[in-house]
């Protein structure tokens, strides 16, 4: 464990039961209702080019989380993979490098898919701690990388994906789009679930489509640690009135590869091992807009909350985003949930075959 983990300094309300082993401090906040659910965002670091060693940091993670009594955890964007932050994959308009295209082959290689070993793990994962898991990965689809989210229930069942629909500026030149087929929510035991990726929360169209489908709990995964993203968050939970969890991970410098293995562009001679490249800001907020953990800035840990799933019911009394406060006679908005293949086959019926009508 480093040392700026050991050193974190945040305050429990209850200190949580835990089996000794406990990675990371837990926040957490204490709900009043029949129905309450407790949740955890977890805001860590991927071990860069090393997906087996990710794959058993997040099951350390989610047994701590699962301990302390979550139902349901998120972990932050691309934890799965990686965030290749600061990387610029040598690229330029009209030219490429070597060393870029060997970067993109190891970042090809960190990649997962879906299905697949990675994914069987992550389900058993969830079967054993008990827990709806939703979890950011790089997945990979041949040679094209998508940023997605992967959904699973607490019995272990993989429920489905979301691809991240518009990957934001050179995102764009490493990941593949989206499109929607897979903007799905989840009608679980403990709520209607679903995900938007860091800067697509600020679509109004992809939200409109989830407060549509009756999201309840809105998973927010991201790379953005901007003071600026907590008003985001808030914004989206009193919009849609829906609990929001957005997970983000706390990287140094030296929780990814040393340079010239891994370079951060514009940047590198201004860092030292200890830099932070990503300071979080993780949480959790209520419908109410009431920020019921977070946003941390400190450092590696889990950020809890239990919410109280009576409080969408008493945020929609005055606003229904598509109901009551919608104005379908004059507003209207169309989703194509096709999927969008690039090419397509039809079987050729040959004369010996029976065609049923």
């Amino acid at each position: 464990m480093s040392t700026h983990q050991q050193d974190m300094s945040l305050v429990t309300s209850t200190p949580p039961i835990n089996n000794g082993n406990q990675i990371f401090p837990e926040i957490e906040m204490s709900g009043h209702s029949s129905s309450i659910v407790r949740a955890t965002v977890v805001q860590a670091c991927t071990i860069f080019y090393d997906t087996p060693a990710t794959l058993d940091k997040a099951e350390r993670l989610l047994a701590e989380a699962a301990d302390n009594g979550s139902q349901l955890v998120v972990f932050p964007e691309a934890f799965i993979g990686g965030y290749p932050r600061g990387s610029s994959f040598e690229l330029a308009i009209g030219a490429r490098t070597a060393k870029g295209r060997d970067d993109f082959r190891k970042y090809l290689a960190s990649a997962i898919d879906v299905p697949g070993p990675e994914v069987e793990r992550m389900a058993e994962m969830a079967r054993k701690y008990k827990v709806f898991l939703v979890m950011g990965v790089i997945e990979r689809e041949g040679y094209t990388l998508y940023c997605s989210v992967l959904f699973f229930d607490s019995h272990g069942q993989f429920l489905g994906k979301h691809r991240k629909l518009m990957p934001t500026a050179l995102e764009r030149c490493i990941w593949g789009f989206g499109d929607g087929s897979t903007i799905p929510v989840f009608d679980t035991p403990i709520g209607k679930i679903g995900a938007a990726i860091c800067w697509e929360n600020r679509m109004p169209s992809l939200r409109t489509a989830m407060y549509a489908k009756g999201i309840e709990i809105y998973c927010a995964p991201t790379a953005d640690a901007r003071e600026t993203w907590l008003a985001s968050m808030t914004h989206i939970a009193l919009e849609g009135g829906c609990f929001v969890l957005s997970a983000n991970q706390f990287c140094r410098r030296k929780d990814y590869p040393p340079p010239p293995e891994y370079t951060f562009s514009g940047s590198e001679e201004s860092l030292t091992p200890d830099s932070v490249v990503c300071a979080g800001g993780s949480s959790i907020i209520s419908p109410l807009g009431i920020v019921l953990a977070g946003p941390n800035y400190e450092g590696e840990g889990l950020i809890s909350a239990d919410l109280d799933l009576g409080d969408i019911a008493r945020a929609k009394f005055d606003f229904d985003v598509v109901g009551h406060y919608s104005r379908p006679e004059v507003f209207s908005l169309n989703i194509k949930e096709h999927p969008r293949k690039a090419v397509s086959f039809t079987s050729k019926v040959t004369k010996d075959e029976t065609v049923k009508n």
